[in-house]
């Protein structure tokens, strides 16, 4: 399971481990922008970075993250997991996947990579499922605060298929098959 931008909102992140707890995924990846709602955002829903650390860190062990643009070393004092990473990789499926938040690697601004990589980045707060040239993109939008509608949500990925989820009641809202 996927999910991205949280920024501060314990109400949206308490959604977050919901979800994460019916869905039973593996791992919980998280792809940056934890506490803070940075300048350019509104003040989030149920916005209480205090809140939101214990709440990540009551799934610690499940916890796979990157650095978001608005994560510093103080965040890591706070939160039990690592969280400086700039991008994370793995390879699943027969897929290399790139994991990082979005601000220096995008679609844009591709890392070197081999054909039918997988990206997978937040920052931007708009959903993507796509393959673009000989790579995948996929961002599961904004858990708090949408930029592209009103649905927050989160990602799954489950047999090859990425699946974008309203984080209210879990339905789909876009795939990808890879």
């Amino acid at each position: 399971m996927f999910a991205s931008d949280l920024h501060g909102s314990a109400f949206y992140t308490e959604k977050v481990i919901r979800r994460f707890e019916e869905e039973k995924p593996q791992k919980l990846i998280l792809l940056g922008d934890y506490l803070y709602h940075g300048a350019r955002n509104d003040l989030p829903e149920g916005y209480g970075p205090k809140a939101v650390a214990p709440l990540l860190n009551s799934i610690k062990e499940k916890i796979a993250a990157v650095r978001g643009n608005c994560d510093s070393e103080i965040d890591q004092v706070v939160l039990e997991f690592p969280i400086l990473a700039d991008y994370i990789l793995m390879y699943v499926d027969g897929h290399d996947w790139f994991i990082t938040h979005g601000d220096h690697h995008n679609e844009q601004a591709m890392p070197p990579h081999s054909e039918g990589t997988v990206l997978i980045h937040g920052h931007t707060h708009v959903k993507a499922a796509e393959k673009i040239g000989d790579f995948y993109y996929v961002n599961p939008g904004s858990a708090s605060l949408p930029k592209d509608d009103d649905f927050h949500s989160y990602m799954t990925y489950e047999d090859g298929v990425f699946t974008i989820r309203d984080l209210a009641d879990g339905s789909p809202l876009k795939t990808l098959i890879l």
